[in-house]
């Protein structure tokens, strides 16, 4: 199990390093798709999604691409659009109309360094600046293109990650809220993106649907240990730790299950849950050994 975890995290470091890269080529001037961009709008970009963070996301399509046989180049341009995505979602979600953070991975948030209209606009930018991304990625089959377009669209959009937020700012005005509208608020929210990550890989190699729909429950079961993971750490971990302000969600009234059953019941669900991704990937074998440990990482992370 060590070695697996050490191999995660290699890994996990390395995914990291190249998408950075990727995203420094395309945010640098003078590249296509920056050309004509204002200056300070590209430098809000980058102070929004060059800001450190641990690039899970687009580990995860990468690594689901590599247990696919999908193309390396494909998956990389795949893995920083959606990091773009993630990283806009972050900015707008740190505004003062929505959870109102000044920090961001220990660092002022884009609203902070710059100000909130260019903070929209960065965010918007962010967003667009993805599907370019998947579009002008020539080492993707046309097929993959349009299915990523198609995917990425779904999940990061109102029936996604967008509505999912707009249920949890609706929860804040309610007294209470049953499991169920719980559950589903965080697979919106949270378990949308990190869903299509886990599908991408499948994607890209046009792997049979059974297998996409595998790797895609995957990700849904490890998107829901990510937020349970989030949720407690908001209640057990400081602000030094976390990079952000801790303790904020109770205050606000934010519905999470750790809120709603106790910290007891929340870890042994994110055994439950780590227990159930390693199943959906048994039959890939010791293959998978490293996203089967990147759903440990996400269930046992301390910050």
């Amino acid at each position: 199990m060590a070695d697996n975890d050490a191999g995660f995290e290699a890994r996990l470091a390395e995914a990291a390093r190249l998408v950075v890269e990727r995203l420094e080529r395309c945010l640098s001037e003078g590249e296509p798709l920056m050309a004509g961009v204002p200056a300070r709008l590209r430098a809000a970009m980058r102070h929004g999604v060059l800001n450190g963070g641990k690039r899970l996301r687009p580990f995860l399509v990468m690594e689901t691409a590599r247990l696919c046989g999908a193309p390396e180049a494909a998956a990389l341009d795949a893995a920083a659009a959606l990091e773009c995505i993630h990283s806009y979602s972050l900015v707008h979600d740190d505004l003062p109309a929505m959870d109102d953070d000044d920090l961001r991975r220990g660092q002022p948030t884009v609203h902070v360094a710059f100000d909130e209209a260019t903070a929209i606009l960065a965010g918007d930018a962010l967003l667009t600046l993805a599907f370019g991304l998947v579009a002008a990625s020539h080492d993707a089959e046309p097929q993959a293109r349009l299915h990523l377009v198609h995917a990425l669209s779904r999940e990061a959009g109102a029936a996604g990650m967008v509505g999912g937020q707009l249920l949890d700012l609706e929860a804040e005005d309610e007294t209470s809220l049953p499991e169920a509208a719980i559950a589903r608020m965080q697979a919106m929210k949270t378990g949308a993106l990190i869903a299509f990550a886990c599908e991408a890989g499948p994607l890209l190699a046009g792997a049979p649907a059974e297998k996409r729909e595998r790797f895609r429950r995957f990700g849904e079961t490890i998107g829901l240990a990510f937020q349970l993971a989030d949720d407690l750490l908001d209640e057990t971990a400081d602000a030094a730790t976390l990079g952000k302000a801790a303790g904020k969600d109770r205050a606000r009234g934010k519905k999470t299950l750790p809120a709603l059953h106790g910290h007891d019941w929340t870890r042994a669900r994110l055994d439950a849950l780590v227990a159930e991704a390693g199943e959906l990937l048994a039959p890939e074998g010791a293959d998978a050994a490293t996203l089967v440990a990147a759903a440990r990482f996400i269930a046992e992370r301390t910050r």
